[in-house]
């Protein structure tokens, strides 16, 4: 499993705008062969800033969705007015929380 998190800041002006598309982005992932979840926070309104959280069976799966179309256009779209730090990373050992 790989897990993906990191944030994006937007300028607050546009951060509706923002969370609309990726609302409608959300939706089509959740969808995807592979995804195990997707989600997106605003974590400061102010200033823009959203926390990304995803969950994918495996990176063939990651893959076919950073090339959908529609992640695509979701990314040119935005990518001259987004910035952030957003991370990939391999789950060896997946429990739940209270687990050892």
């Amino acid at each position: 499993m790989l897990i993906v998190t990191g944030h994006i800041s937007v300028a607050p002006s546009a951060l509706a705008a923002f969370s609309r598309d990726l609302r409608a982005l959300a939706t089509a992932a959740r969808r995807r062969d592979g995804n195990l979840a997707y989600d997106a926070a605003v974590a400061d309104p102010s200033t823009g800033r959203l926390l990304i959280a995803e969950r994918w069976r495996d990176q063939a799966a990651l893959t076919a969705h950073l090339q959908a179309a529609d992640t695509v256009r979701f990314l040119h779209r935005w990518r001259d007015r987004i910035s952030g730090d957003i991370r990939k990373y391999d789950v060896t050992r997946e429990r739940a929380l209270m687990d050892d």
